[in-house]
């Protein structure tokens, strides 16, 4: 699973003509590109501000997304934990074929390869509580994310089957137990569709880390709250996952299907060429099956 292409090169005096263009109160400003990944470029842009900006077309409609409908899930989530909500829009220029946000830079560092434990674990389930709620029938709709997983069933087990995927035969019998489970019966919830621990940041502290933000939202859609559930076994260590079970209000089907998920998202981040996707991969893989 390597890292896509970027299909337009994002640098710093792209990014400042942009500014310059639509927005020229933030030309001036320090900036600096923090980071290139899989869908989107983030342009750091003085001390509390950043540019996110698409580097490819498939990532270009889920910066809309965000733009319509992450300014009403800040809202909602922010007793618990600010989101990257666009506070200046973009639009195509200068040979740019793309809409691009103004954000505010938030603090903290990605759970990434450190298990989080029962603190953050804690703070995560009641964002979930917040943001798992009914979701507008013009919702954003995601083929891929919060869907029923036997429409997964395919790609899943083709992985398993041809990648090098540590314990593979073990994951294909869990995939296919958590693919039966009931699917789910409710009403469409909002999902943040990617809930993996790349997108949770937290603040280091003596005393225990505290979650701090919760970003990237492109893939954010509406259907089975599942798919978020599935953090349990990639973010957090074995005393943070049974505070978050602990806390997340959900039956013992949706609880399955969320191990289904992780199943997805973990062997898939395995086969990545980032060395830490694939030490998340592994942690998730040896958690789904041992815990």
């Amino acid at each position: 699973m390597p890292t896509p292409a970027a299909e337009v090169d994002v640098d710093v005096p792209l990014v400042r003509a942009l500014l310059a263009d639509q927005h020229p109160d933030l030309a001036d400003r320090r900036l600096r590109i923090v980071a290139n990944g899989w869908d989107n470029v983030v342009a750091r842009l003085g001390d509390d501000l950043a540019v996110r900006l698409p580097r490819r077309t498939a990532a270009a409609r889920l910066i809309e997304h965000e733009q319509r409908w992450l300014p009403e899930i800040a809202r909602r989530v922010a007793p618990v934990v600010p989101v990257p909500a666009p506070i200046r829009l973009g639009r195509p220029a200068l040979g740019y074929p793309w809409s691009w946000s103004v954000v505010r830079w938030l603090p903290g560092e990605v759970v990434g390869e450190r298990a989080a434990g029962p603190g953050v674990a804690a703070a995560l389930a009641a964002f979930v509580g917040l943001l798992h709620v009914p979701a507008p029938s013009d919702a954003p709709v995601n083929p891929f994310r919060a869907v029923p997983l036997a429409t997964r069933s395919d790609a899943v087990l083709e992985r398993l089957a041809t990648a090098d995927v540590p314990r593979a035969r073990e994951l294909a019998a869990l995939w296919r137990t958590a693919a039966a489970a009931p699917t789910h019966t409710g009403p469409p919830v909002w999902v943040h569709g990617d809930l993996h621990p790349f997108n949770v940041l937290v603040e280091r502290a003596a005393g225990g880390d505290r979650l701090s933000a919760v970003v990237d939202f492109g893939d954010v859609t509406a259907g089975d709250p599942a798919v978020d559930l599935a953090t349990a076994w990639l973010s957090f260590d074995r005393e943070g996952r049974r505070t978050f079970r602990a806390q997340v209000a959900a039956d013992d089907a949706t609880w399955t299907r969320a191990r289904g998920w992780a199943v997805s998202i973990a062997s898939a981040l395995w086969t990545s060429d980032d060395r830490a996707f694939r030490t998340v991969g592994r942690r998730g893989i040896d958690a789904t099956l041992d815990d």
